[in-house]
């Protein structure tokens, strides 16, 4: 099975309109396996058209930790004067998440704040703040119209660690591909560069990147460039919205050459693009004209894979 992480190091680039197309695409002659790895705004079932009640399967994550305090360790209140003088709780969190509660002369911890990061266990001096882990997040798995499953994943409220949600979402991901011998998995990553797109691009046999052609979507776009390097996995890219400005189109394009990274192709600027996303439908099924331009790319792309 070959994993095809698509990013763009920008949000609005176009990265859940090229999966879904591409997905659909390469699901008429091979068995594959679509993720959401947006754990934070996962919106690619969406633009498949899967509403949240088909889903078949749901279950709960627990891959976060919160901090709490052992009141029986704590010795804050009334054993150490030492500790209530110093504090060394509320200095160590970068988070803010632990204040004084001055009337009862000891440390509180807001759960909505506190990230599990664990700064507070190694400053306590009596060892009283532990880690347990919380259900921070929802798994979901649904089978599409167009005869593939996806796998998705949603953070609750107010929770973090959307990087080891997403590393839940591959190992649910890679095992449903097993069981229906799937020859391709296809990621669509968050935007930016943080966790949750380290641990999409993290073991990728391919990265297809997605810009369009404007000064910040470059930008960022050198940054994604930068991540993929550094996990050294080879890439195509793509340039989206193409005919809005044509002069940094060219850029774009001459950018890629010098940088030795295939151009897979460009999907034009076209309104029926946004009118596939309101009506909940891929591009390629929305518009059957646009399947030339999502053929090529999908040619190009699994020509690239096969020269690794």
């Amino acid at each position: 099975m070959k994993t095809i992480t698509i990013l763009s190091g920008k949000g609005g680039a176009g990265k859940s309109t090229l999966t879904a197309s591409l997905a659909v695409m390469l699901a008429e002659r091979n068995k594959i396996v679509a993720v959401d790895c947006d754990a934070d705004a996962p919106n690619l079932a969406l633009v498949l058209g899967l509403q949240e009640k088909e889903f078949k399967s749901r279950e709960s994550l627990k891959t976060g930790e919160k901090a709490y305090i052992s009141w029986k360790k704590c010795q804050s209140l009334k054993f150490c004067p030492k500790c209530q003088a110093a504090k060394h709780c509320l200095d160590s969190c970068n988070y803010s998440a632990i204040t004084w509660n001055l009337e009862e002369g000891r440390p509180e911890i807001n759960e909505l704040l506190c990230t599990g990061c664990g700064a507070c266990l190694l400053s306590c001096p009596t060892k009283a703040i532990e880690l347990e882990e919380v259900e921070n997040a929802m798994i979901s798995v649904g089978n599409t119209h167009y005869g593939f499953p996806i796998v998705s994943g949603q953070l609750k409220v107010g929770e973090s660690g959307s990087g080891k949600v997403v590393n839940a979402l591959r190992t649910k991901a890679s095992k449903i591909a097993h069981e229906i011998n799937a020859k391709y998995m296809i990621l669509d990553a968050a935007a930016g560069i943080g966790c949750p797109v380290i641990a999409s691009v993290r073991g990728s046999d391919y990265a297809l990147l997605v810009t369009e052609p404007t000064p910040m979507a470059f930008s960022d776009l050198k940054k994604a460039i930068e991540l993929i390097n550094h996990f050294n996995i080879p890439c195509g890219a793509v340039i989206n919205k193409w005919g809005v400005n044509k002069d940094f189109s060219y850029q774009l394009q001459d950018y890629f050459q010098n940088h030795q990274i295939p151009l897979l192709g460009m999907i034009p600027y076209d309104i029926r693009f946004v009118e596939a996303l309101v009506n909940l439908k891929p591009a390629v099924v929305y518009e059957p004209n646009f399947k030339n331009v999502f053929t090529k790319i999908m040619k190009n792309c699994r020509s690239e894979m096969e020269k690794i």
